[in-house]
């Protein structure tokens, strides 16, 4: 009953014009990609409009009409902390939870504060490529531990691998991506407590990048890292937010918690002292609609993604078997395997570029275990993911790739 009254109230099916909006995602096309005439299927933002309460919110405190310097009511940091307990049982005091403005920024932040120039950082590719790009940026030594492709296409941790590495080269810190990006991993609790232990035994903190938390699919539930022992408290920042989950990213609405008081005094006091945990009134305010309104907008978005993915699965069987889909435990994105094509990257990157008018994201720039795979965003109305993979199968057939 609950899903029919959703998909009556929140129509993901209808379009959005976003061109011309100032938005990465469309108005950006040609920077990034040398040409204007794409179906833009890379950043990781929406096509869809907010929940109905962020508007509403939002519409509300502009009307006021002075715009002077704000504090964050009392709910904003509460309307986090019950989120998060909701959601995955993660128990978080008020003193316990800082705003970051912007996740990447916050790993940025985390990295400038925790690590010198020459210190070592572990990330384990194919994997969000700012992690790298941080790292070097601020002169850091990037060290990685690839993640085992399964023979069904899966990921695994390579927990041996990891413990070896960490040992052998001292990294101070270790970037998680927990659901991991690109691949949509949910790591499991088994995993995640072998990671704390060899963080614990090796004095290294470990950031867990957990954006893609809340939009875990079919039904899975989503492990945040600290959840799973103790030593993973003591070892962990967490960093999250409600931009992917409520397509708010443009608003800056990121938040970090620290449980350990030896990593997160010295680091909070840091922070404030620079204004860094300083938020506009427009991230706490859409962030307490979010977590406070809109859980049901969350939930008919999440059905509508997986049945976007049930829909592309069933789609590469029928027409383009030789590319396979990695089903994700979370979020919007679909890592695409074109290994069995037998394309040079390259070459791949054009054709799906120049033949098939689309913009994806090269799965090279996740790491060289990404050559020969794509990145593709299905966070739009399913109408646009049909039409782009009729291009895809078009482009693929008229270059003789395949019948």
């Amino acid at each position: 009953m609950n899903r029919n009254i959703n998909k009556l109230i929140y129509d993901f099916d209808a379009p959005v014009e976003r061109r011309g909006t100032g938005c990465v995602k469309f108005d950006n096309l040609k920077k990034f990609y040398g040409r204007e005439d794409l179906t833009p299927l890379w950043v990781a933002d929406m096509d869809f409009e907010v929940a109905p309460a962020i508007s509403r919110a939002l519409e509300s405190r502009v009307r006021h009409h002075v715009y002077g310097y704000a504090v964050p009511s009392d709910g904003y940091i509460s309307s986090i902390i019950n989120w998060v307990k909701s959601r995955y049982n993660l128990d978080v005091k008020p003193e316990e939870i800082t705003y970051i403005p912007g996740i990447v920024r916050g790993i940025a932040l985390v990295v400038d504060y925790f690590t010198n120039p020459g210190d070592k950082v572990l990330i384990q590719p194919p994997v969000y490529h700012p992690f790298k790009n941080i790292s070097v940026g601020n002169n850091r030594i990037v060290v990685e531990n690839p993640l085992i492709q399964n023979p069904d296409g899966s990921y695994s941790m390579d927990i041996e691998g990891l413990e070896k590495v960490v040992k052998a080269e001292h990294p101070r810190l270790m970037i998680l991506c927990n659901p991991h990006n690109p691949a949509g991993i949910q790591w499991d609790e088994n995993t995640l407590r072998k990671v704390a232990r060899i963080a614990s035994e090796n004095d290294m903190i470990v950031i867990s990048d957990e954006i893609h938390g809340d939009l875990m699919l079919d039904g899975k539930r989503h492990i945040s890292f600290p959840t799973v022992s103790r030593e993973a408290e003591k070892v962990s920042i967490v960093f999250g937010a409600p931009s992917k989950t409520f397509n708010i990213a443009g608003l800056v609405s990121s938040w970090a918690v620290i449980k350990n008081p030896e990593i997160r005094d010295g680091f909070f006091h840091w922070l404030e002292a620079n204004e860094f945990n300083a938020p506009t009134f427009f991230a706490t305010i859409a962030t307490e609609a979010a977590y406070n309104e809109s859980a049901d907008w969350l939930d008919a978005l999440l059905e509508y993604l997986s049945g976007t993915v049930d829909f592309m699965q069933q789609w590469f069987v029928e027409n383009l078997p030789q590319v396979k889909v990695l089903r994700p435990d979370a979020s919007f994105l679909v890592w695409l395997d074109f290994r069995e094509l037998g394309l040079d990257h390259d070459n791949l990157v054009s054709i799906i570029t120049n033949d098939a008018h689309l913009a994806m994201n090269d799965g090279a720039m996740f790491g060289a275990e990404g050559s020969g795979f794509m990145r593709f965003n299905i966070g739009t109305q399913r109408q646009v993911v049909k039409e782009a993979l009729g291009q895809l199968k078009k482009a693929l057939c008229d270059a003789q790739i395949v019948k």
